[in-house]
């Protein structure tokens, strides 16, 4: 298979970025997305030029590290992390286009590869339950209806990958952090910052400068790991619940 790929390279934070075209030949259909940029990079290493920058970990659609906008999308054409997009999904001769994600809290570092710890600022301010010290409690100590299991693993499914933020025409992270807080609501060991969480978590999301949720539904679209469109609304009613009962941002 022979790609010609269109990529974002960007040398540091502070200089314009542009596309770069590239030719890449002898592709199979069996490789992963990034096994393929990995054959891009070892040719531009034989030709002296510097490799494209690309955020990776496990490459096993576990981490959420690896993220790019492909041909318009992210993370490719499948509903799944780039790392466990294929090759055969795409023609011998396509022209590939490959972005970082684009979002105004997602700054761009270099080629592929952009800050995401404001997903991180946003956990910090609320995404845990607090526990006492000492020995850890029986694992059945406190009995959680399986409905209610169910709907917090469903959200605890989220990987932060960023895909959802890239997607939404408004840069929002509200799907991110609605996972995030109904994961933890819904749990009766969440209970005690329950109020707190979702007001703390919602002022940090907007403080990291993301944008508004207009409802578009392309966050949900694009979720690699299935996180409901539904769970946006949960967390309003969460926010509206903890308003009214005159609970405060930290």
């Amino acid at each position: 298979m022979d790609l010609t790929l269109r990529i974002w390279r960007q040398r540091t934070a502070d200089e314009a970025g542009a596309m770069t075209t590239y030719r890449v030949t002898g592709i199979s259909e069996d490789m992963s997305f990034l096994e393929m940029l990995d054959h891009l990079n070892e040719e531009l290493i034989l030709a002296g030029d510097e490799p494209v920058a690309f955020d990776h970990d496990c490459r096993e659609g576990i981490c959420g590290a690896c993220g790019m906008v492909i041909n318009g999308q992210a993370h490719g054409p499948e509903r799944t992390t780039t790392c466990q997009l294929h090759m055969r999904h795409f023609a011998d001769g396509d022209t590939i286009d490959v972005e970082p994600w684009r979002a105004a809290a997602f700054p761009v570092v270099k080629d592929l590869v952009v800050d995401r710890s404001a997903f991180d600022r946003i956990i910090g301010s609320g995404g845990y339950v607090s526990v006492p010290t000492g020995a850890a409690p029986d694992a059945h100590a406190t009995p959680v209806p399986k409905p209610v299991a169910d709907l917090a693993f469903e959200h605890a499914e989220c990987i932060g990958c960023g895909a959802c933020v890239a997607a939404c025409p408004n840069g929002s992270a509200m799907l991110f952090t609605s996972a995030k807080v109904v994961h933890l609501n819904v749990l009766p060991q969440g209970a005690p910052e329950r109020e707190s969480r979702v007001l703390d978590m919602v002022g940090a999301m907007d403080d990291q400068g993301f944008g508004g949720c207009t409802n578009t539904g392309e966050c949900a679209t694009a979720c690699p790991k299935g996180i409901p469109l539904q769970s946006i609304a949960t967390m309003n009613r969460e926010y509206l619940r903890a308003s009214l009962k005159g609970g405060r941002r930290r």
